[in-house]
């Protein structure tokens, strides 16, 4: 079981011009506590705004920290023929990592052109967006990328470049190098690749099936795992009652008057 579980990816600004910074809003729950960052609590600076942590009725800016829990990395595929072409456009370290709902912003520079085949300036390729717990590779999220021309009229000569007779009728494709400023791209954020990996996470010592209670038993042990989570009930009674919201049913489908949850790629990509 993954300590970390992404809920939503958003691209901020798509389509855009391909010199503009990639801007994503992640948002991700943290299961239970991770040592060290977690540990330590908070570290209230107003003066960091680049991380927004957002928790249920509260929101408070957290600096990013010097020994951070989580590594955002998002890397730009320059061509398909080598991964020499990579290109990582930028890292994002986040931490401490409350437990909870946690949302913020992360923007990344443009790819460098000079670095990238002409021949693959146009056309399809691919970003990848990966997140680390101390050096393991959790996550994988990619996503499809369409560069092409803004300007009409580069975009018809390109377009009339790949027909069969181009070439006898003596038409060639603009070279997209030295249009940059023409080039827009369009991220299919609808369709991510998304790939989880199974690593070692650094936790407080609990009982693991302690991590998927809603509510705790009656009992004394019921009492001390609530505890341990940070579960609060009112002491009249620790086991479930019928007028617990958890315990109704909840029927999906027309015959409950509402549709079922909307289909979410990040959480229901298989561990590779």
């Amino acid at each position: 079981m993954s300590i970390i579980n992404i809920s939503d990816i958003t691209v901020l600004n798509n389509p855009a011009r391909f010199t503009d910074p990639y801007v994503f809003k992640i948002t991700f729950e943290c299961m239970a506590p991770l040592e060290d960052g977690a540990a330590r609590g908070p570290s209230l600076s107003p003066a960091v705004e680049s991380l927004q942590l957002t928790r249920p009725s509260t929101s408070t800016s957290f600096s990013l920290s010097t020994d951070p829990d989580l590594e955002w990395k998002l890397t730009y595929v320059g061509s398909a023929e080598s991964e020499s072409f990579d290109q990582e456009l930028d890292t994002c370290m986040v931490g401490p990592v409350p437990v909870g709902v946690n949302s913020f912003e992360f923007e990344a520079a443009a790819p460098s052109p000079d670095r990238i085949p002409p021949s693959d300036l146009i056309g399809v390729t691919v970003i990848l967006l990966t997140c680390a717990y101390n050096d393991q590779e959790f996550v994988r999220i990619g996503y499809y990328v369409n560069t092409e021309y803004g300007d009409a009229a580069l975009k018809a000569q390109h377009e009339a470049s790949l027909e069969e007779d181009a070439a006898a009728r003596g038409l060639s494709a603009p070279d997209p190098s030295k249009h940059i400023d023409q080039l827009e791209r369009s991220v299919l954020a609808e369709k991510p690749r998304v790939t989880k990996f199974n690593i070692k996470w650094c936790v407080p010592f609990l009982p693991f099936w302690a991590l998927h209670i809603r509510w705790p038993g009656p009992g004394l042990l019921g009492f001390a795992v609530a505890h341990a989570l940070g579960i609060h009930r009112d002491a009249s009674t620790l086991g479930p009652t019928a007028s617990d919201p958890l315990l109704q049913a909840q029927p999906l489908g027309d015959a409950a008057g509402t549709a079922p949850p909307p289909f979410n790629p990040y959480t229901a990509a298989q561990t590779a």
